[in-house]
């Protein structure tokens, strides 16, 4: 008797919560895989776009459909662009980072001095009036292909402020940080193949300040990405 009492009662458990509660949990990780997700961002490599706290939201939809849980792509609609930033697993650790795509499969690409020239052509540099200096840092507008967005220069560090021109092969991306000396990117990883690239981020969700206890950052909530 004990033993059904038992048995009636996982059986109304995993009827009346544990199955409703597990459906859910793969739906919302089906979504989360292969439609839309948001990323914490716990480096400064993409300063000042995105700081230490943010939360991003990634579209994975940008580009193309996959199925959950892996990189097979059912249908493609579209390839990264030149000056987006996209979520992608790192070739090396295989984790997961984010920045901007800088070269398309074909591009020859070169750095002189952290400056840019995307296949003979160099990229436009303006100073950003309204940005905040620390004496240790320079903030700059940099503009590939008509699409301006900030960069930060840091003179002092140690980075390959420099590569001899290269060829991105085909079917894969080079990809860097906006915070350009202090960033882990494709000079130091290489090229990135299109299957790794998940998504595309577009809007910061929220900001959590980790230097004040994690107060709100307010005025960084659902901002736009450059």
């Amino acid at each position: 008797m004990d033993l059904q009492r038992f048995k009636a009662t996982c059986l109304r458990w995993w009827r009346d919560w544990i199955r409703p509660c597990l459906i859910v949990a793969i739906v919302l990780s089906a979504v989360r895989s292969a439609v839309a997700d948001w990323n914490d961002v716990p480096t400064g490599s993409m300063k000042p776009s995105i700081v230490e706290g943010d939360r991003i939201f990634v579209n994975k939809l940008a580009y193309d459909l996959k199925v959950p849980f892996t990189s097979w792509r059912l249908a493609c609609w579209a390839e990264p662009a030149r000056g987006d930033i996209v979520v992608f697993q790192e070739p090396l650790k295989n984790q997961r980072y984010v920045k901007r795509v800088i070269g398309l499969p074909g591009d020859i690409l070169e750095l002189r001095a952290n400056r840019l020239f995307v296949n003979g052509q160099a990229a436009d540099y303006a100073p950003l009036a309204d940005a905040e200096a620390d004496g240790r840092r320079a903030i700059l507008e940099e503009t590939l292909s008509g699409r301006p967005h900030p960069i930060a220069l840091r003179p002092a560090a140690a980075s390959r402020s420099s590569f001899a021109p290269v060829r991105v092969p085909e079917g894969r991306y080079f990809l860097m940080g906006d915070n350009r000396d202090e960033s882990f990117d494709s000079r130091y990883f290489g090229f990135v193949q299109r299957d790794r690239i998940q998504g595309r981020a577009t809007c910061v969700v929220l900001s959590l300040d980790p230097a004040r206890h994690y107060t709100p950052r307010w005025e960084r909530f659902f901002q736009a990405l450059p």
